[in-house]
């Protein structure tokens, strides 16, 4: 039996208070109560199935089942990045080549700024865009917490980096399902995202080094901030707008990363900060503090301290590629011709993806207007694929990195042994957390707090950036965001006059901002900074950082919809996509 998502099954005002309940338990708990985290998402999930079942009147049984759904997502794929990423790591760490390589990053500038214009935001752009899903958290925090930053420093400013590109993390993922779900040009939306999108690129790095040194330390370093903004920016631009959504991390994270190292070879900042002693609002370190000692070491120990790195790079590249992933998933398309004469393809898989329908939840849950345009039934299926998952290309280029090291097979297995252990409640903590997330979405509580954005009228411009930023925070995930208000964001911009092109982007670039605060990438970046049962620490000192920058992508927005010279930056959608829909 099919069961209808109800949006307001008591008064709008009093469905939304309810429908946030969730959110609160969770956020609460973590911000001001101090619970450790994997209770905290423990109690959001428990709040979470009580609020669908008991006030939208879901069916127990369909809310156990989304939750479980949740809980394997959660393990695979996010949970088999994260704790392939940590195992990666402490093989490195444990031989010593960890510290050869920060003393060569360390030995390309000293400055603790421009460490975090290197680390934080360019190289963890390119993850971002290779891979997504958390690994840009993981691997920048596990770098900046052995560079000497402290863990809130590390953890913190690791998670502000990561926002103007997620929105083309995972080799454009989020960008290609949102024109899916809308039905809307994916290379417009690509374009249009990257007409809002490279004024934070220029904005974040100097927001990034003003929460860590103030706006002395950042004035110090104003130069390449500025180098290291705009030559991500552009190709931003460019990329997006006359390539597609591919490539756009990618290629803007290697020019920037490039262009800073050569200007710093012409260019060196006055004072370098080094220590890393909390000094008024700086998170850590100070101007003229005594140097923390970096060895100089032979070119080639350094290049063997990178080739663990390389082979990570390499193998995250090769599996964000759709071809790889077909083929791993022994992906087959076959031509079958029907009765009437019309074909259809028809997609099989091999034992390396493994789609299991989730019984009882698989198109049982239906949604409706104004969520939708008309009735949808929402699958639920999950996808085993062990093998093409990017946890499982980290997983090999960390064992054959191993071996590079000299590790034993028996030594491998014993680490990733260690390594289990260290990061079990973390696993615990994003199983519960997508569970959590699944709950509301099926539920369609996460669609109420949705339908209450989309009622602002003229100023829906603002918030329904606003709503992506929600949708991230609530899922942990820009793609699950605009899956999740996509449709919605084109039919209220119709219903409104508004450009449904200018809107379905905005939940995009508005949801770059939520992904700081989303408890699933707190939690990565508390797991690979080694700062378990801090995760409300790291909640409160992103959260506002959060907030301002999704209400400045707001307000890029709003002058889009509105505002002459602004207008003339949103894209139309091509007559035959539009006429497609």
């Amino acid at each position: 039996m099919v069961w209808q998502q109800v949006y307001y099954p008591l008064s709008p005002w009093l469905s939304t208070l309810l429908a946030a309940v969730p959110v609160v338990v969770l956020l609460g708990s973590l911000a001001f109560f101090h619970v450790a985290a994997h209770w905290a998402a423990i109690l959001g999930l428990i709040s979470a199935l009580a609020v669908a079942i008991f006030v939208f009147q879901m069916p127990a049984s369909m809310a156990g089942n989304s939750a479980l759904l949740g809980g394997l997502f959660g393990l695979l794929p996010i949970g088999w990045i994260v704790l392939n990423i940590i195992f990666l790591y402490q093989l490195t760490k444990d031989k010593g080549y960890f510290q050869i390589l920060q003393d060569s990053i360390a030995n390309v500038s000293e400055d603790r700024r421009i460490q975090l214009l290197l680390i934080a935001f360019a190289f963890g752009a390119f993850f971002e865009g290779a891979a997504g899903f958390g690994t840009p958290v993981a691997v920048t925090g596990a770098i900046l917490i052995g560079l000497g930053f402290s863990p809130l420093a590390a953890s913190g400013l690791s998670l502000i980096a990561n926002t103007a590109p997620v929105a083309y993390g995972a080799l454009g993922t989020p960008v290609i399902t949102l024109a899916k779900v809308t039905g809307l040009d994916e290379m417009a939306l690509s374009a249009m995202i990257g007409r809002q999108l490279p004024f934070f690129s220029l904005l974040v790095p100097f927001w990034l080094i003003w929460a860590f040194a103030g706006w002395k330390g950042m004035k110090g370093v104003w130069p390449a901030i500025l180098v290291t903004g705009v030559s991500f920016a552009i190709p931003q631009f460019l990329i997006s707008n006359y390539h597609g959504p591919m490539l756009v991390d990618v290629g803007a994270a290697i020019v920037s990363m490039a262009c800073l190292v050569l200007f710093l070879k012409a260019w060196k900042p006055k004072e370098i900060w080094t220590t890393t002693a909390l000094k008024g609002h700086a998170l850590d370190g100070g101007p003229s503090a005594p140097a923390t000692q970096f060895t100089r070491h032979p070119k080639g120990m350094i290049v063997r301290a990178w080739v663990p790195w390389l082979i990570l790079t390499v193998f995250v590249f090769a599996w964000g590629f759709k071809q790889t992933k077909d083929f791993l998933d022994g992906k087959q398309v076959d031509i079958v011709q029907q009765a009437d004469g019309s074909v259809i393809e028809e997609v099989t898989y091999g034992i390396t993806r493994i789609e299991v329908p989730i019984a009882g939840l698989h198109g049982m849950v239906e949604k409706v207007p104004p969520v939708v345009a008309k009735p949808v039934k929402e699958a639920a299926k999950y996808n085993f694929n062990w093998l093409s998952a990017t946890g499982t290309g980290i997983f090999l280029s960390a064992v054959l990195a191993g071996l590079f090291m000299g590790y034993g097979l028996g030594e491998l297995l014993r680490k990733y042994w260690q390594t289990l252990v260290l990061v079990r409640y973390s696993l615990i903590t994003i199983a519960a957390m997508l569970a959590l997330g699944f709950v509301t979405r099926y539920s369609g509580t996460d669609a109420t707090l949705g339908l209450a954005f989309a009622y602002t009228g003229a100023l829906f411009p603002f918030f329904g950036t606003l709503l992506g930023w929600l949708g991230v925070a609530l899922t942990g995930s820009d793609t699950a965001s605009n899956v999740l208000f996509g449709g919605l964001q084109r039919i209220t911009a119709e219903q409104l006059g508004l450009s449904p092109i200018l809107m379905a982007s905005a939940n995009s670039s508005g949801g770059v901002m939520g992904k700081m605060i989303d408890a699933q990438s707190i939690v990565v970046a508390s797991t690979a900074t080694r700062w378990y049962g801090h995760e409300g620490t790291i909640l409160r000192y992103v959260f506002w950082h959060s907030i301002v920058l999704a209400c400045l992508v707001g307000l890029v927005v709003t002058l889009q919809a509105y505002v002459w010279p602004f207008t003339e930056m949103v894209v139309h959608a091509p007559a035959a996509a539009a006429a497609a829909h």
